[in-house]
Parts: structure tokens; sequence; C-alpha cells
């Protein structure tokens, strides 16, 4: 079964990796840093603190867990679970679009960039509950990820199963969250 799965990740890695140009090398290669989103980080963070005002601090220790959980959990996946990433695979590694010779670590499996974006999205949309906004960030955890198979450096079923991971963690966080505020806040 597992031999079946991989296969058609592999299949649908090459035909998504496989769909490029120049200018969405360049799209997906700032889609897929982490500086360039600082200044979105910073809004949201200002909308939280504007929104909450003094649970903000407790707020912002929940995202700090959560983004901490996040990676290190993802981290410990990769290493136990030992998947070459396709940019890592000698088999395939020729015809792999890899953008800026960029590939990262050896192992792939489960997407860091995915949990944590997925993450943060979830979470904040369960805190902000804004239509508007549940739309655009889970639009740009999904841009995030998808640029991570666009540049060579994971298969589509590393970005689904960090997605998951963050999906997952973000409600188990927000949960934790509305305990302690309950406590705290009476």
């Amino acid at each position: 079964m597992i031999e079946y799965l991989e296969a058609i990740d592999e299949k649908l890695f090459a035909f998504l990796n496989g769909r490029h140009s120049e200018f969405f090398d360049q799209v997906m290669w700032f889609a897929s840093g982490i500086p360039q989103w600082i200044f979105l980080y910073v809004l949201i963070l200002g909308w939280i603190i504007q929104k909450f005002r003094r649970k903000s601090w407790l707020i912002f220790l929940a995202m700090v867990l959560l983004i901490t959980l996040s990676d290190q959990i993802s981290v410990q996946i990769k290493m136990a679970v030992d998947r070459l990433r396709p940019c890592q695979d000698p088999e395939i590694r020729d015809w792999v679009h890899i953008v800026k010779n960029h590939c990262g670590g050896m192992f792939g499996f489960v997407s860091s960039h995915a949990s944590n974006s997925f993450g943060f999205a979830v979470f904040t949309s369960l805190l902000l509950k804004n239509r508007y906004y549940v739309i655009f960030i889970l639009l740009w955890a999904s841009v995030v990820s998808y640029s991570r198979i666009y540049l060579g450096v994971h298969y589509p079923g590393d970005v689904l199963c960090g997605a998951m991971l963050g999906t997952i963690l973000a409600f188990l966080v927000f949960w934790l969250y509305r305990a302690v505020e309950r406590r705290i806040f009476k």
C-alpha cells in the first residue's frame, strides 16, 4: 500500500513540478521565503493586539508554542521517516526542476513550511473569526505549501501531511489557549 501511495505521489510531483516558467520560478521562490512574510506577520499580530488587548500576551505565547511544536515535530518526523526530498533522490534528481540550485536538507517528509504556515493560518483563523481573513490566510498557506512542490524540495504527500500536522496542532494549541484564557480571565 505504501509503495502504491508513493508511486501516486511521485507521478503527481512530476506533473506539478514539470509545469514551470521563469516568471513562476521567481514567484514561487518569493512565496517560499520566510523573511518576505515578516510584514504580514506583523500586521496580523497588530490586529490581534488591537482586538484582544490584555489577552494578546497569552495569544503570543500560544503562537510561539504552536510554531515551536509544529517546526520541531515536523523535523523529528523527517528524521524518523527518512524519505528523501525529490531534489535529493538520485533516481529522479536529474529531471526535477530545482530553482536557484536550492534543495534543503536530505529528508522531506513532512514539510515544515506547510506545517508552520497551516498551523499559523488555522490558529489565527480560529482566533480572529473573520471570513475574508480565513479565505486569505488559507490561500496564503496553500501557495506557500505549493511553492515547495514547485521548487522541487517536497512531494505533494510531504506538503499534505505537513498541512494536516499544522492544522491538528493549531486546533490543539487553540483548545489549550482557550482553557488557560478561561482560568486567567474569568
